[in-house]
């Protein structure tokens, strides 16, 4: 008699598709990525790996299957970093995710509906942008920093005579992954003229440095180091009467000052000294998603605004839907997260700490509260320390956290796995507990 080889037992593909969780799948993610799965589980099944049981196999494709059809993964920033430039820079605030879900259908992102004319692109959200700035008149959004930069550098200082950026050299910083502010001034067409030395610049560098082909004053913030020791620099409002534009790069994104960050120089001071235009990233500081700011102060400021609004290249740089929306909801919304995260009380973020690591100690993970420091990250703050509190765990537990559903990524230091919460909001305490709890069960099996 002959045996049936079960593995020719194996689910139809339309027969396991049809199933009501897998046609849910489907629908969430899209046919081909749900199939695809299907035939993968088949294929074990084939091979032996999986017994050919339908719901063996239905159990397998799900287990396969992402929450959402894109590769991104959520993570958990327990590593003490506000700011953390692989995870994304600044979370956004509930307010700013809904208006993604309204932004992500149609709307009248470029119409006037009392007219049915078409509308004034982004001025929702650079009215909101100049209602958080009072001392600036005009604005104008882009898609970073950079391009913020490099669109005040393309339509100021290229295309006539006046082609000179003036700079002083202790300014011209990499802004990270390699890339470098005199990299981006010159593929812009514009040229440098480099003033003073790395550490030390005067009044009298910028004077002698200005001339007929002097198109403005670039002061950029060294936003990612510290330099200290036999060091001067030019303050904004000595530069202001030396007849060119002055341009001031932010970086951070700080709109007003904060009592954490004395050093950080922020838009609404920057314009009050002078400055006749601000640049800055809408990411980092300001608890936005990534855009790049463009202020200008009254007078000349808000002429060069629309002057840089209109140029051919603007167009390259706008901002889709998505982050205006989401840009808008940051500044009319509630206190963005970044925000919470710096103004977090240290007392009670060491309390939280002390509770998560009782009870995951009273579950026998090797746990402890201790007082850590934080830093604001996303090349911001450079040099500031923040006090936090972090929940230490034997350092194995880094990678398996890493890992894990949900992804928590920690830091680890002296021979420890730091858990810290300064960027973490309180609700999320009870995932953090069941991640470690999850990877404390895996190791005693």
């Amino acid at each position: 008699m002959t045996r049936v080889d079960p593995r020719r037992n194996v689910p139809r593909t339309d027969t396991v598709l049809a199933e009501p969780r897998i046609a849910a799948a489907a629908d969430r993610l899209g046919r081909r990525l749900v199939k695809a799965a299907v035939v993968a589980a088949q294929d074990r099944a084939r091979k032996g790996e999986l017994p050919v049981e339908h719901e063996v196999v239905v159990g397998a494709v799900l287990a396969a299957l992402p929450q959402t059809a894109t590769g991104l993964r959520p993570v958990l920033n327990a590593t003490g970093v506000l700011l953390h430039t692989n995870l994304g820079r600044a979370p956004l605030s509930p307010a700013a995710r809904a208006a993604l879900d309204l932004a992500a259908g149609t709307c009248d992102v470029e119409l006037d509906l009392t007219t049915g004319g078409r509308g004034l692109r982004g001025a929702a959200a650079t009215d909101a942008l100049l209602a958080a700035v009072p001392g600036a008149a005009a604005a104008h959004l882009v898609n970073n920093g950079a391009a913020a930069l490099a669109l005040v550098a393309v339509a100021l200082a290229t295309g006539s005579s006046r082609r000179e950026i003036v700079i002083a050299r202790g300014e011209l910083v990499e802004i990270g992954d390699g890339f470098r502010i005199p990299d981006l001034l010159t593929a812009t067409g514009a040229r440098l003229r480099e003033v003073g030395t790395t550490n030390r610049v005067s009044r009298s560098d910028y004077v002698d440095a200005i001339g007929d082909e002097t198109a403005l004053i670039l002061k950029v913030h060294p936003s990612n180091f510290v330099v200290t020791g036999f060091t001067r620099s030019v303050p904004i409002q000595e530069l202001t009467d030396l007849g060119v534009p002055v341009v001031a790069d932010i970086g951070s994104g700080l709109l007003a000052p904060h009592p954490l960050l004395p050093d950080e120089p922020d838009a609404a001071g920057a314009l009050a000294s002078g400055a006749t235009l601000v640049t800055a990233s809408g990411d980092k500081l300001l608890g936005g998603p990534q855009a790049g700011l463009l202020l200008g102060g009254p007078g000349d400021g808000a002429e060069l605004v629309q002057r840089i609004r209109r140029h051919p290249l603007a167009r390259a740089m706008r901002v889709d839907k998505l982050t205006l929306a989401a840009f808008e909801a940051t500044l009319r919304g509630p206190v963005p997260p970044t925000r919470s995260a710096l103004d977090a009380d240290p007392a009670t973020l060491l309390a939280r700490a002390a509770g998560l690591a009782e009870s995951l100690a009273a579950a026998g993970v090797e746990a402890v509260a201790v007082e850590s420091t934080a830093t604001v990250g996303g090349g911001g703050a450079p040099g500031v320390t923040l006090a936090s509190a972090a929940v230490a765990l034997p350092e194995r537990y880094a990678a398996a956290l890493r890992t894990g559903e949900p992804a928590v990524l920690t830091r680890v230091e002296h021979g420890r796995c730091l858990v810290d919460l300064r960027a973490l909001p309180p609700e999320a305490d009870q995932s953090i507990a069941a991640a470690v709890l999850r990877v404390g069960r895996g190791r005693a099996r």
